[in-house]
């Protein structure tokens, strides 16, 4: 009996979480949105790219998942708006009511929003894979027959996709949470994935450079999705997903302290 009572108010908490978000239409639209438009511009991608003479040495895995790099955005609003909204509309005072556990609702909100969304990138990314698998080859990519799962490196570079776009989402709802305001924290989110990007590529110094791409969010995690020239690249696959998740840890933890300390 103890077990279970104290098993209930956790519960409880994703049980209330997940009927607020299943019963609000923005939610679906915005996880259909993500699907489309991964696929989309990665079919669009890899139709508009040719080898020709068959002797191109691209990678035709990150070449596929050239969407993941556009899904990402409608993932962090999906993430922002989860508790973005309520502070805008004055709900949240009522969740908190209902919720006093600050920390568990906020951990009960993270895990109804990742969990849809991995689902949602899961089908984005095999979708993206199949669009390359059928398409690249007759572009002159020969070796875009072999994007198939079961190949180790296209797995990884499959599964880290995925991760990522769920680490996104977590990256997102911890800012929101701690600015408290919608704009602001979208604004905050797509200047660390598009803009933290665009201030490395035009680093002067190469070892800046270097350094910023293994610092940035977006720069160090999209290394997951390279399958050639490891050696070259500004860090590791699976480091640079870390880097993303210490990204996540740490605006969800500053989310959970402003949570805490601060009125609703």
């Amino acid at each position: 009996m103890t077990t279970l009572s104290t098993r209930r108010p956790a519960f409880s908490a994703v049980h209330a979480e997940w009927t607020k978000l299943r019963t609000v239409p923005g939610p679906v639209w915005l996880l259909a949105a993500t699907i489309v438009l991964t696929v989309a511009v990665s079919t669009a991608a890899t139709a508009a790219t040719r080898c020709p003479g068959g002797t191109c040495f691209a990678d035709t895995t990150k070449l596929s998942l050239t969407g993941v790099v556009f899904g990402q955005a409608v993932v962090a609003i999906l993430a922002v708006l989860a508790i973005g909204g309520e502070y805008s509309t004055g709900m949240i005072r009522t969740t908190l009511t209902a919720m006093p556990r600050r920390g568990g609702m906020l951990a009960a909100k993270a895990a109804v929003v990742t969990g849809p969304v991995l689902a949602a990138a899961a089908i984005a990314v095999a979708g993206c894979l199949l669009a390359g698998r059928l398409i690249l080859p007759g572009n002159g990519f020969t070796a875009a027959r072999g994007l198939s799962l079961a190949d180790g490196p296209v797995l990884r570079a499959a599964a880290g996709s995925v991760l990522y776009l769920g680490l996104i989402a977590l990256l997102s709802l911890g800012i929101a949470t701690a600015v408290r305001d919608t704009a602001v924290a979208i604004g905050i989110v797509l200047g660390l994935l598009y803009l933290f990007p665009v201030v490395a590529a035009v680093a002067a110094n190469p070892r800046w450079q270097r350094h910023l791409e293994q610092i940035g969010p977006a720069t160090a995690g999209l290394q997951i999705e390279a399958t050639t020239g490891l050696r070259s690249l500004p860090i590791s696959p699976w480091a640079g997903l870390g880097v993303l998740a210490a990204w996540a840890a740490g605006a969800l933890l500053a989310g959970g302290l402003a949570l805490r300390w601060r009125d609703a």
